[in-house]
């Protein structure tokens, strides 16, 4: 049986030593307490009661030490087992020859509980509290039945048992809660310790492993600083490069003017990537000659200076790339057949030539150049690439800017042009030289005003008793009439009416030219009326004779003529 009892009792952490430690601790807590209320009973029980109670509490105080000698030799099973009981047992008896369960004694039992959680854990739900619920119960129904010797028998009910039995059952269950959820985080913990004991154990391995390994790379540190060194340079020229594409970017975006774009890239590429020479050639009009059209080096300037050009197809890497649309590299020049060897560019050692594509035709070339044999890597390849779109892209746009500011300057002086002579006519067409507004109302001007001696903006006559202000009626940059505003004498205008006057000026050379379209629509609506007029006539006979009759006759009433005439066209060689 006690084996049974033992394997119920038993987990596997009784070896643990802080839980040895822990139920240790315990012991000595509750022998110490169990001492105490020893000697608080001796001090103040009568002697009829004193028998009972101290003689429990020794046998109480006397299971603890036995459960402390097997504790402190590392068996905890009899403390686990033995003393929540024995407390139960215990403290029932000593409330039983007190109060009952009007006693003080009875707060004990959840501690009791405690103390079995603690030991037993989750067992004591099956142990301790069935044990404890039994004992309140047992001491509630002696006093309900008058067989204890509480003075407060005869007033116990049993809604205090019952509150009793449900509180000590309240109290199992949430300290159940407690205990799963602590032995959950300690298992957590336990995992995580676990956890960190492998890892240091495997960093521990780590380095051991990297000591033995130190003389083997301490060889290697050089050859790596080298590397290192190389890569951090690789990373410095990368980000260089990275930074003309974005330069370059910027610029395409900011300058629309090609001569000074392309010197500006040539430069940005020189400088960021490390070429002494850069040069962008441009196709001619007629895709013969790729024309340097741009350069950073002094002796590419020299070529500028005598408009350096080579034929498609036929000199070096640059008129192969241009003909071909692919990518030409040069790692050493000597040994390139179609290396064109410029005297202006003599230390030359290798070539790289990109076409300019745009809109899938060829427009010319990148060309790079460096002192060093084999000066070109793939990055340079990729991101010189990424440039030599983008400057193609650049070229594109800055053509089609060319061609939309020519387009519409041409458009614009044809606007002035045809303001220009329709406002010229219309004086004559209509007769008219102005009008003069006065307090009396309009009237047409019979002469032209005299404007001699008059500033454009303002003038003051030296005989005339008022100021007039003269402002330009302008429409396209077009002067088409003359404002003129007079003052009574000695007013002179202020900042705010000569700016009204112009915005005045402003409404009213829009005001005429829409008036002007108006009336231009409508007599040329009216004469293609007309025309339609005279055509749907002339086609609703089918006399030829009757046709040139009918178009006399309405030609003669349209234009107010006198007489009209058709004249057959004589026919050259005709009998």
């Amino acid at each position: 049986m006690f084996s049974a009892i033992a394997r119920f009792f038993e987990s596997p952490e009784d070896q643990d030593p802080s839980f040895i430690r822990l139920v240790r601790n315990i012991l000595i807590f509750t022998l110490v307490a169990t001492t105490i209320s020893i000697l608080i009973n001796v001090a103040t029980l009568p002697p009829a009661d004193l028998v009972v109670t101290i003689g429990m509490l020794t046998a109480a105080g006397l299971v603890e030490m036995l459960a402390l000698v097997h504790t402190l030799r590392g068996r905890v099973i009899l403390a686990k087992a033995a003393i929540p009981p024995t407390l139960v047992i215990t403290i029932t008896l000593v409330a039983l020859s007190a109060d009952s369960i009007h006693d003080i004694s009875i707060i004990a039992f959840p501690l009791i509980l405690i103390v079995a959680v603690l030991l037993q854990g989750r067992r004591a739900l099956l142990a301790t509290t069935p044990l404890a619920v039994a004992a309140v119960a047992f001491l509630g129904i002696l006093d309900m039945l008058g067989l204890s010797r509480s003075p407060f028998a005869a007033q116990t009910r049993l809604d205090e048992i019952l509150i009793g039995v449900v509180l000590l059952l309240s109290g199992s269950g949430i300290l159940h809660l407690l205990t799963t959820r602590l032995n959950s985080a300690i298992a957590d913990a336990k995992r995580n310790e676990q956890a960190q004991y492998e890892a240091i154990q495997e960093l521990k391995h780590l380095q051991t492993s990297l000591e033995e390994r130190v003389q083997e790379r301490t060889s290697e540190l050089t050859e790596r600083g080298m590397e290192l060194e190389r890569i951090s340079k690789q990373a410095h020229r990368r980000a260089a490069q990275f930074e003309a594409v974005t330069q370059v970017t910027q610029d395409i975006t900011s300058i629309r003017d090609l001569r000074e774009l392309l010197p500006r890239i040539a430069t940005v590429i020189s400088d960021k990537f490390g070429f002494y020479h850069v040069g962008l050639f441009l196709l001619d009009e007629v895709n013969e000659y790729a024309v340097l059209t741009a350069t950073n080096s002094e002796g590419g300037r020299k070529m500028l200076a005598r408009h350096h050009r080579l034929r498609i197809g036929e000199q070096g890497i640059v008129g192969t790339v241009t003909n071909t649309g692919q990518p030409r590299i040069a790692m050493d020049v000597g040994e390139d057949a179609v290396f064109f060897d410029n005297p202006e560019l003599p230390e030359t050692h290798s070539e790289m030539a990109l076409p300019l594509v745009s809109n899938k035709q060829i427009i010319g070339a990148l060309d790079v150049q460096s002192t060093e044999t084999g000066a070109f890597g793939e990055e340079d390849i990729q991101m010189l690439s990424l440039l030599a779109n983008q400057v193609s892209l650049a070229i594109e746009n800055a053509r089609l800017f060319e061609e939309t500011r020519r387009a519409l300057a041409e458009s614009e002086a044809v606007s002035r042009q045809t303001t220009r002579e329709a406002w010229t006519k219309l004086p004559t067409e209509q007769k008219l030289l102005g009008y003069r507004y006065s307090l009396t109302g309009a009237t047409p001007l019979n002469k032209p005003l005299d404007l001699k001696n008059t500033d454009k903006n303002k003038t003051k006559s030296n005989q005339a008793e008022s100021s007039r202000v003269v402002v330009p009626i302008e429409l396209r940059g077009e002067t088409i009439g003359t404002l003129v505003v007079q003052s009574p004498e000695n007013a002179e205008m202020n900042q705010d009416q000569l700016d009204l006057i112009r915005a005045v000026a402003e409404r009213v050379a829009i005001s005429a030219e829409n008036a002007r379209l108006f009336d231009e629509t409508t007599r040329r609506a009216e004469r293609e009326r007309t025309v339609s007029d005279i055509t749907g006539k002339i086609r609703s006979v089918n006399d030829p004779q009757a046709m040139i009759q009918i178009a006399i006759e309405e030609l003669r009433n349209a234009l107010g003529a006198s007489r009209v005439e058709i004249i057959p066209q004589t026919i050259h060689g005709a009998q």
